[in-house]
């Protein structure tokens, strides 16, 4: 749980840049329906998946809707986040799992912005990437089976839109 938070605060803050709601950026935040945000993150979530192509379980809490940090506190502007993993797999198949990923993410239309460890003491393979448009981040991260509390080895997945304002 504290991986999935950890993960969702880089992911907003690396967003950040490009979502947040300022004076220049406002224009820019574009008027959306909630549901059809929240649809478009949950359907690059299930090709994410696909890509990944895991025999392991997948846990998800659902796609969430949040408030966009740096808006004005009056401002309704949103965005739609979306965690899940994959455990009860080889590390080894989740290993190639991103390896596929990286390969086909500027194929469908993303551009990998990161691609290395994360800041992690354990110096987790990350790869951070976004919609050619900014409609759309992702954060995938590759976690090593740990002896503290017990960890599996884990794929966590974080896909999370642009800031907009409901309709």
């Amino acid at each position: 749980m504290n991986r999935r938070i950890t993960k969702c605060g880089f992911i907003i803050a690396t967003c950040a840049l490009v979502m947040a709601c300022s004076s220049r950026k406002e224009a820019a935040v574009k008027v959306q329906d909630g549901d059809t945000v929240k649809a478009g993150v949950e359907g690059v979530s299930r090709r994410i998946l696909e890509i990944l192509d895991n025999k392991g379980e997948v846990a998800e809490a659902g796609a969430m809707t949040a408030r966009c940090s740096g808006c004005p506190s009056g401002e309704k502007v949103y965005r739609v986040c979306h965690p899940w993993s994959i455990y009860k797999a080889l590390f080894a198949d989740m290993w190639k799992g991103m390896d596929r990923l990286r390969g086909e993410l500027p194929k469908n239309g993303r551009k990998i912005l990161r691609d290395g460890e994360d800041g992690s003491k354990a110096k987790s393979p990350q790869v951070v990437a976004e919609s050619n448009g900014g409609e759309f981040a992702l954060d995938v991260r590759l976690h090593k089976a740990s002896d503290v509390g017990n960890a599996p080895d884990l794929l966590e997945v974080t896909v999370e839109s642009a800031c907009y304002r409901p309709k």
